[in-house]
């Protein structure tokens, strides 16, 4: 639908609240009423610019011949409408700026960008669809998303599994060989890293210049709409992963879009990111905030997606991300506007905060004087965790507090723990790389670690790869180390990491009490010298016991206590055969005794295999 530029929306617009300005901007095919293409219209927004012609396929690239006409003077809103524009015509816009500087852009609501290293945007019918999910999408806003399990995988589209020729699946091809690995692995969700248009690769989509242009390296819109389409067939949940704070200063893009600073910051040191390259958008630019809320919406109307995972958020909070130049009142005000519009729309699409900083209230509700976010993600717990594991056996017991402190501030927030990309990379290791000891020892901590996340308090997050324990790096230019499942190592650890999922998806206690200090509670958080962590996760009547040891000392008998009488049955144990560990573990049901332990009324006597997480839930009466 190509929306009328009234009054009323153009005072939106500029406000920073139209929610729906791909409806007005862009190239938007025109059709008579039998659906046939007549031609293109073509609107820009450009108020520095004195000339601005749209070049391409239709006039042999010749700024001469289609002149936009400026139907606003006021607000600079240009306009051309072509009969002999069609589906698929490459175009670009050429400015002329009020100094006089000739510049070539992409469109900026585009639909559809050329594949690079061509820069052209691509006139694109995005309308059409036909939708599956309606009974998913009907699902979704019946559901209670705080209290349900999340179990996301991390993925990249390009390097995740590619053709016997080293080509990328396309968005079409996926669903065959996603679908099925996600059900079979436990994964409820899959977060795709960004696919807006970006021109260079080693960048994985964190600079982009086509926000609502979905890369084309991996087919087209409708192609992404079929992927999301049969994901919701099968259930699972759809996340995109978007970054609203930073752009690409690459020139065809938004930076310096008229021959001004129109979407990002005016003052030079705050626009500038030199850490990234990149330039950061100025969030209280109505015109700026337009553009993003509208690409928001432009996810959740064409392309059903499930949630945000918002990046850099602290860059956002804070100019340049440093607390020390002060709260950028105008990025914070954005978020909130942004989360409080999708959730009016549907307050069960996820909004996750990729953020390491204290800023307070993000997962508190906008109208209760919060951010507004769902989700935060937990680096203190991410950096702390894989800072313990990486330490030898021995000296675990002097970094103890690693693993106790995140529950001070664990219900303080609502948390996803992440194992992101932001760790696999630049240097730092892959996961099972992290892991001090020999080979077998390496698999226990990996194990171990694992466990830890599954029932620690907090949504979960796992990067591509991690789930068969690859020991490179990620590669974003080649596909993950599949070969790798041939070794029985890497095999029985993927075995664990999918059943350790289930484990998590259909055990309440693991997951519906993530927002009440009450679902969590130590039995012994203070065993510094054998490296022993319990604890007891519970909701209404359902109770786990979780036993870590982290050292290589196995106990035949190992006492430890519970807070009720009753039968306790081993449900998962790292240390088993099948998982590449030693094969100590519980077989039998566990009767607590009334002997008190660790200030429990009760206590069970259970093996403790070394390097191992045990789970235990007590049987109902």
């Amino acid at each position: 639908m190509i929306n009328n530029i009234d009054s009323f929306n153009l005072y939106l617009f500029n406000q920073g609240k139209l929610e729906k300005a791909y409806d007005i901007f862009g190239a938007h095919l025109v059709k008579d009423e039998q659906g046939n293409i007549k031609g293109t219209i073509f609107r820009v927004y450009a108020p520095n610019a004195k000339i601005v012609s749209v070049i391409g396929d239709f006039n042999n690239w010749d700024s001469r011949v289609n002149t936009l006409n400026r139907i606003d003077n006021e607000n600079g809103i240009f306009e051309l409408y072509l009969e002999n524009v069609r589906e698929w015509d490459k175009y670009k816009y050429m400015i002329v700026t009020k100094n006089d500087e000739t510049i070539f852009k992409s469109d900026p609501y585009a639909f559809f960008s050329d594949n690079r290293p061509e820069t052209c945007s691509k006139v694109y019918d995005i309308e059409g669809y036909i939708w599956h999910d309606k009974e998913y999408l009907d699902r979704r806003k019946n559901s209670d998303l705080i209290h349900e399990p999340l179990n996301i995988y991390e993925m990249n589209i390009g390097s995740w599994m590619n053709k016997p020729d080293g080509s990328f699946n396309k968005y079409n091809e996926l669903p065959k060989l996603l679908i099925p690995y996600l059900k079979d692995m436990g994964f409820n969700a899959v977060e795709f890293m960004p696919l807006g248009e970006f021109p260079l690769d080693e960048s994985w989509g964190y600079q982009g210049t086509g926000y609502y242009s979905i890369t084309s390296r991996y087919g087209v819109p409708k192609d992404f709409m079929y992927l999301v389409d049969e994901l919701h067939k099968a259930n699972i949940k759809v996340i995109v992963d978007w970054v609203p704070g930073h752009i690409s200063k690459d020139p065809h893009g938004l930076y310096n879009f008229d021959g001004s600073h129109l979407y990002e910051f005016d003052d030079e040191f705050k626009r500038e990111n030199v850490e990234w390259g990149t330039a950061n958008l100025d969030l209280s630019k109505g015109t700026t905030k337009s553009f993003l809320l509208s690409n928001a919406m432009f996810y959740l109307e064409y392309y059903h997606v499930d949630g945000f995972r918002l990046d850099a958020v602290s860059n956002i909070y804070y100019y340049l991300g440093n607390s020390n130049y002060g709260v950028n009142e105008g990025g914070v005000e954005f978020l909130k506007n942004l989360n409080y519009m999708i959730k009016s729309y549907d307050k069960n699409v996820i909004i996750s905060a990729e953020d390491s900083t204290t800023f307070p209230n993000v997962t508190k509700k906008v109208e209760d004087g919060g951010v507004g976010f769902d989700f935060k993600w937990n680096m203190g717990w991410m950096n702390d965790t894989l800072k313990y594991f990486s330490k030898d056996p021995i000296y675990r017991k002097y970094h103890h507090n690693n693993i106790t402190f995140g529950l001070v501030y664990a219900f303080s927030e609502r948390f996803i723990l992440p194992l992101s990309h932001d760790e696999v990379v630049h240097g730092k290791g892959s996961l099972i790389d992290k892991m001090p000891g020999d080979y077998w020892q390496k698999f226990a901590n990996f194990r171990a670690l694992i466990g830890l996340m599954y029932t620690h308090p907090g949504k979960k997050l796992l990067f591509m790869g991690g789930e068969f324990a690859q020991f490179h790096e990620w590669k974003d230019k080649a596909e993950l180390d599949w070969f790798l499942l041939q070794y029985p190592k890497h095999s029985e650890a993927k075995r664990f990491v999918r059943d350790m999922s289930k484990v998590y998806l259909y055990h309440k206690a693991l997951y519906a009490g993530d927002d009440d200090y009450n679902s969590f509670k130590w039995i012994d958080a203070d065993n510094r010298d054998q490296s022993v962590f319990i604890y007891e996760r519970k909701y209404q009547d359902e109770l786990i016991i979780v036993v870590l040891n982290l050292t290589p000392n196995a106990y035949p008998v190992y006492k430890i206590g519970v807070p009720t009488n009753g039968t306790y049955t081993e449900i998962i144990n790292s240390d088993k055969d099948v998982y590449g560990g030693s094969n100590l573990y519980n077989g039998l049901p566990l009767q607590a005794k009334k002997e008190s332990k660790h200030n429990q009324e009760y206590s069970i006597d259970i093996v403790l295999a070394p390097l191992s997480i045990t789970v235990l839930k007590k049987e109902e009466e």
